[in-house]
């Protein structure tokens, strides 16, 4: 080997230490950067050229970043649908202390009349069993509230939710772009890549996203259920919020591209982020729960409905409990959407207004022809012991509801208790299970491309000593050179 041919070997190898010596730098510092994976100088050797550098190669695995996006996007599914069900659970049932339930409700208005059939000459008595039908109507009307609150703050998340992925998406244009065109021109975009990523991660916590690299490393984004999100540009994301709802509204739909990916008339509804958790809090779980509550109040309104007692065939009409479209009796053997939020105990039989609390045992709220207690006995129970029965009688449900569809009005209010109990625990283990795999998933990707400090350490000294090699050789080539231009001289 020529002296010309040992000092440029020796050049190429010093130059690649200093490329080496820099990526180590990288790594070591992109040890506190979010999303960093490890770089690695990719070395090349030539017969008789020494070596260079041919680019920087970035540690990553395909597969793995997938499973950790598709993590990502089920866990925040979960726990968006989780937190829902958790704050509407606290309000309406959860503390047993409390009795809040509307089925507790029913229990003790149960129990009152019952105390009032014993002894139905007692004002008390019946001023008791008035006091228990509001419970059961504030317990209701409390419940619709909070059903409709959440759905309205689920809606309020929606929109913050779309207005955070067209950020994304509008990030991700400029890194794809900048990615593109460096890889074009063979630059080094490693960190645009990691950077990418990092978005890529962020959007699938907003919405379940699948993806594609093409040539060039331009990348395409879905949505899970196949709506394209990103394809050179970034698709418009669109939804008109609700302010406030009510049990017959339907919240709109958000629209991707022009497809309606939320909502029950979706063409393409996504499954997956926490876009989809707040979509099937609002429009599914809490619209089933609304239906249950309206139809434990059209069954109390029946119950205590009052029938023409003269055989004239005159129309039920409401009795202790009255609604928005009282004296007329709520459509029966369907669900009334709202009713439970309008439901409440008529003014004629609440004495702070002037009522008569005993009408409760005679009848008559809706004229004479309703008349129960003809004879005006104090000791009269029938009517009393009647709603007692009622209560106690197995009647059918509208199945839609998806609470017992036969069963006593506290039977199929137990029956909505144990559906949300039910939907909030499959939903807590369900998230549960999204959170270990999200960690394992990305423990495991840590492991390809993240950055191990003893590992860097290592790989430091090697260069150091690679280094150390070369300026000795280089010092070693200058004296022998030197001693030749002495000779020659």
């Amino acid at each position: 080997m020529s002296l010309t041919i040992a000092l440029s070997s020796a050049r190429s190898s010093l130059m690649a230490a200093g490329v080496q010596s820099s990526v180590i730098s990288r790594n070591v510092a992109g040890t506190q950067q979010e999303g960093y994976s490890r770089k690695n100088a990719m070395i090349v050797s030539q017969p008789g050229s020494g070596v260079y550098v041919n680019g920087i190669q970035r540690a990553a695995s395909a597969g793995l970043f997938n499973n950790v996006v598709k993590a990502v996007a089920n866990t925040a599914q979960q726990d968006a649908l989780y937190n829902g069900l958790q704050k509407v659970a606290a309000v309406t049932i959860d503390d047993p202390e409390l009795d809040q339930s509307a089925a507790a409700q029913l229990a003790k208005l149960k129990s009152a009349l019952q105390q009032y059939t014993s002894a139905p000459d007692n004002v008390t008595f019946a001023q008791s069993a008035v006091q228990a039908a509001k419970d059961v109507a504030v317990a209701l009307n409390d419940s619709t509230t909070t059903v409709q609150k959440a759905r309205a703050d689920a809606d309020a998340e929606m929109a913050t939710s779309v207005r955070t992925i067209n950020e994304l998406l509008a990030q991700f244009e400029q890194v794809n772009t900048a990615i593109v065109k460096g890889t074009t021109a063979g630059a080094d975009v490693t960190d645009y890549l990691d950077t990418r990523d990092s978005i890529l991660s962020k959007l699938s916590q907003e919405v379940g996203v699948t993806f594609a690299t093409r040539s060039n490393n331009d990348m395409v984004i879905y949505t899970d259920s196949g709506v394209t999100l990103f394809e050179r540009t970034a698709r418009t994301v669109a939804f008109e919020p609700t302010n406030s709802y009510t049990a017959a509204m339907t919240g709109n739909a958000v629209v991707i591209d022009g497809v309606a990916v939320t909502g029950p008339n979706s063409v393409m509804p996504i499954s997956s982020g926490k876009l989809a958790g707040l979509a099937t809090l609002r429009d599914d779980k809490m619209v089933t729960y609304q239906n249950q509550l309206d139809e434990i109040a059209r069954g109390v309104i029946e119950i205590f409905a009052e029938r023409d007692q003269t055989g004239g065939g005159g129309p039920d009409r409401t009795g202790l409990f009255t609604y928005g479209g009282g004296p007329a009796m709520p459509v029966a053997g369907t669900i009334n959407p709202g009713l439970a939020g309008t439901i409440r105990v008529t003014d004629l039989v609440d004495q702070a207004l002037g009522g008569d609390p005993t009408l409760i045992r005679d009848g008559g709220l809706n004229g004479a022809d309703y008349v129960y207690n003809a004879g005006g006995e104090a000791g009269f129970f029938a009517r009393i012991q009647g709603l007692v029965d009622e209560m106690g009688a197995v009647r059918p449900f509208d199945p839609n509801a998806l609470g017992k569809p036969s069963g006593t009005l506290i039977d199929f209010a137990g029956s909505s208790v144990s559906w949300l109990e039910a939907e909030r625990k499959t939903v807590a283990a369900e998230a549960s299970y999204n959170q270990t795999l999200l960690e394992r998933s990305a423990d495991a990707l840590s492991n390809v491309n993240g950055v191990n400090m003893d590992d860097e350490m290592s790989f430091m000294l090697q260069v150091e000593r690679t280094y150390s090699a070369t300026s000795k050789l280089i010092a070693t080539i200058d004296q022998m050179l030197q001693n030749l231009l002495q000779a020659v001289r």
